[in-house]
């Protein structure tokens, strides 16, 4: 009786070693994965703007990054006590606006940074579930305990998440022509 099934892995050309630089994107799985990889002193960087579980803001991450556009005060508001940015994982939050927008900024160019030196990029998508700022239209990264009726709930269609990856391949090859990027699935 077999308790395993036997899936045939054929040799990458460029398998992740010490002497590459890894930059992972997405869901908490890619912060499992970037602690492991940091405990064993690999050269690796998770979430340059903290977690985000869906691909449409992976995307915009990237795109924002490598377009150059700064974050500014219209990009950021304020909502229990804190600064926040619906790009951005509630960790970069900020009692002070000045301060979360030069973290937000400094955390652009280290992400394009890493988009242009990485050798390898893996992503994990953690969801297809989107919610919509009603009065901005915006897919957010995270909605920062905004009240729900300020948002609504949508499931990407297959060809969207299809189209957003592509345009995430597409912007990270634009920059870094050699990089493997390597998509995974959160468990």
């Amino acid at each position: 009786m077999k308790l395993q099934t036997q899936i045939p892995v054929s040799k990458v050309d460029n398998p992740i070693d010490y002497n590459g630089q890894m930059l992972l994107m997405g869901s908490c799985f890619s912060e499992n994965i970037g602690r492991k990889l940091e405990y064993f002193q690999f050269k690796s960087d998770q979430n340059p703007f903290g977690i985000a579980f869906h691909p449409k803001a992976i995307e915009s991450m990237v795109e924002r990054a490598l377009e150059g556009e700064p974050y500014s005060e219209a990009d950021i508001f304020y909502v229990n006590e804190r600064w926040q940015s619906f790009d951005t994982h509630s960790g970069l939050s900020n009692a002070s606006k000045e301060n979360l927008l030069i973290n937000l900024n400094a955390s652009l160019q280290r992400l394009r940074l890493r988009l242009e030196k990485s050798t390898h990029i893996i992503l994990t998508p953690g969801t297809a579930w989107v919610y919509r700022h009603l009065n901005s239209g915006q897919i957010v990264a995270n909605c920062h305990k905004v009240p729900q009726h300020e948002f609504s709930k949508e499931l990407l269609p297959i060809k969207t998440i299809i189209k957003s990856l592509e345009r995430t391949i597409e912007l990270i090859q634009s920059v870094n022509k050699e990089v493997q990027i390597i998509f995974t699935v959160s468990p």
